[in-house]
């Protein structure tokens, strides 16, 4: 009986090792967004796409940028696992400057720091650049 009672104790032991733990996974289908040249007022709205790969439901707490100028958008609910979801960021377009944001997402999954960037260039069409080669120099005219 002592015996009988020492080999199922193992035996729980062992199938309790083995069992897999519940977790999220998030897998974004890029961690970079290229803006590219864009003209100041333009659509500054970008997507991010991710999966949960994991095997829980994905609980995105909170999305954060570094800068006032980039407003993110995490989704409301739980992304069930082998759902997608998205994370809209909208960068404001009226800065005339390079784009080089970052965008940090905390989550419950296996990896819960999550970076993510946007880059790129918002140029004013109607002003021109002081290093453009003019025509005629200033001597000449």
């Amino acid at each position: 009986m002592k015996n009988l009672i020492i080999i199922l104790f193992v035996g729980l032991i062992s199938i309790g090792a083995y069992a897999q733990e519940k977790v999220a996974k998030i897998e974004f289908k890029t961690d970079v967004i290229d803006y590219g040249t864009v003209e100041k007022g333009a659509n500054g709205v970008r997507t991010f796409e991710f999966t949960n790969t994991g095997n829980a439901p994905l609980i995105i707490s909170s999305v954060k940028s570094t800068c006032g100028c980039t407003v993110p958008k995490k989704p409301k609910g739980p992304i069930m696992p082998g759902e997608t979801g998205t994370i809209e960021v909208k960068y404001d377009t009226n800065r005339v400057n390079p784009i080089r944001k970052t965008i940090t997402v905390i989550s419950n999954a296996d990896t819960p720091t999550v970076a993510l960037k946007i880059k790129g260039l918002v140029i004013d069409p109607n002003k021109t650049s002081v290093l453009e080669k003019k025509e005629k120099s200033m001597i000449e005219q």
